[in-house]
């Protein structure tokens, strides 16, 4: 089992497993000791199109002694939590009954919406919380990236050239035994000459001219991964800690809050633009080993390393396989300023006298997910919660659409900065089907 660290700032660690694992897929009822209530969107995945209804099948089971009467109510907002419908229908359940019902509501257009169901009966009140899209594949962003956006990220990248990466690589002998593989500790120099630091793990085979393939591990934000295990004697595994994370401090080491707004003050310098050539970097390393298959190489993360997956996938093509989950900074313009990453970002710029948050809104457009996209010449895989207060869906799908290859995206409309289990059981097998490891 491998697992990438993806990051919910102010709340709790996720955790997404990258690798073939076995799962069941949870339930999404909502359950008392007594009335079991369920919703569940008649279209696949909560996907609607425009003109046609919302629909949701309710199911409803009594298993008290008694007779339960009341309503189901339903609830409709955009997504940042403007009202736009609500409505309700009479319900009567029989002692020890059940019942199922057809919540059908008007056509949307396109955009995604949250919905709450509530059930308000005699002895019993619960509400389920969820979110569907409208003709999704149909969101663009308003907002074109900057005219010399390419030349920037040019330019960043022949700064990088001109850094001797000095690459290093210590075998740490204390842990060469654990799940039958070697751990080493790996440096190099990146851009402005910062030494960033990752963790490798390579199966102990008895085949030496072996070449493996290898998981790229990508972090989520302010993460310090750790060396990654697991037990596929096929694949070695990289964690990468960007310069200001982990193991890579000694040059950047703010406090939490101000990694995101880090030299945010000049695009040149924004932290971000090290950060992705550090990516960068460490896929030079890989193509240096000879015991490692450059040619089947996933790049993989959760949120920031989400993002940082697709900035590395629309600038540097030597890589064709990339897992993305959650990602941050899509559509920078219209993520939400009530929520991390912009509430800190633009609080920032509050206490700086020479930043506004036009400025910001300007800088940040050379750091925008979606711009990535068009670049990106990979296989993609793409997963997104509905309930994403950090990444929104519809920042996502502006990032998603804008993708002009191979792509999938794997959708869940009862979770937020998460995937779910089928997320992890699709992308081992498609992974391995795609470097024909069979």
């Amino acid at each position: 089992m491998i697992r990438i660290a993806m990051q919910s700032p102010g709340k709790k660690l996720v955790c997404a497993t990258v690798c073939l694992l076995l799962f069941i897929l949870p339930s999404t009822i909502v359950k008392a000791d007594d009335i079991t209530f369920t919703a569940t969107p008649t279209s696949k995945d909560a996907l609607f199109k425009s003109g046609e209804p919302i629909q949701y099948n309710i199911s409803l089971i009594n298993s008290l002694p008694t007779p339960e009467n009341g309503k189901i109510t339903y609830r409709i907002t955009n997504m940042n939590g403007k009202f736009l419908a609500e409505d309700s229908i009479s319900i009567k359940l029989a002692a020890n009954g059940d019942k199922q019902l057809l919540l059908n509501m008007p056509s949307r257009q396109v955009g995604f919406y949250k919905i709450r169901v509530m059930i308000n009966v005699s002895d019993y009140d619960d509400t389920i919380r969820r979110a569907f899209g409208v003709d999704v594949d149909r969101i663009r962003s308003a907002y074109a990236k900057p005219a010399d956006f390419d030349q920037f990220w040019n330019n960043a990248k022949a700064e990088l050239a001109k850094v001797k990466p000095n690459f290093r690589m210590t075998e740490m002998r204390d842990s060469i035994t654990k799940d039958n593989r070697k751990l080493y500790l790996v440096e190099m120099q990146s851009l402005d000459n910062i030494t960033v630091r990752a963790w490798l793990t390579i199966p102990i085979s008895k085949n030496k001219n072996k070449k493996f393939a290898v998981l790229l591990g990508l972090p989520g934000y302010q993460v310090n991964l750790k060396p990654g295990y697991g037990d596929d004697p096929d694949i070695a595994v990289m964690y990468l800690n960007v310069r200001g994370q982990g193991n890579s401090r000694d040059v950047i080491h703010t406090d939490r809050t101000g990694f995101i707004s880090y030299n945010i003050e000049d695009k040149d310098k924004y932290v971000m633009r090290g950060v992705i050539m550090d990516c960068i970097r460490a896929i030079d390393f890989l193509y240096t080993r000879p015991e490692l298959d450059k040619d089947k190489i996933i790049i993989t993360g959760g949120s920031m390393g989400a993002y940082l997956a697709a900035a590395t996938a629309g600038l540097d093509h030597r890589v064709k396989v990339y897992s993305i989950q959650n990602p941050i900074l899509c559509d920078v313009r219209n993520l939400p300023v009530s929520e991390w990453p912009m509430k800190d970002i633009i609080h920032y710029a509050t206490i700086r006298p020479e930043l506004t948050a036009d400025k910001v809104y300007d800088i940040l457009d050379y750091y925008d997910a979606k711009n990535f996209a068009p670049g990106i010449n990979a296989n993609v895989l793409v997963g997104a919660g509905f309930l994403d207060n950090l990444a929104p869906p519809q920042t996502v799908y502006a990032f998603y659409n804008s993708i002009q290859k191979d792509k999938r995206i794997m959708v869940y409309d009862n979770l937020g900065h998460e995937v779910g289990p089928s997320y992890v059981l699709y992308q081992g097998r498609w992974s391995r089907d795609l470097f024909g490891m069979f």
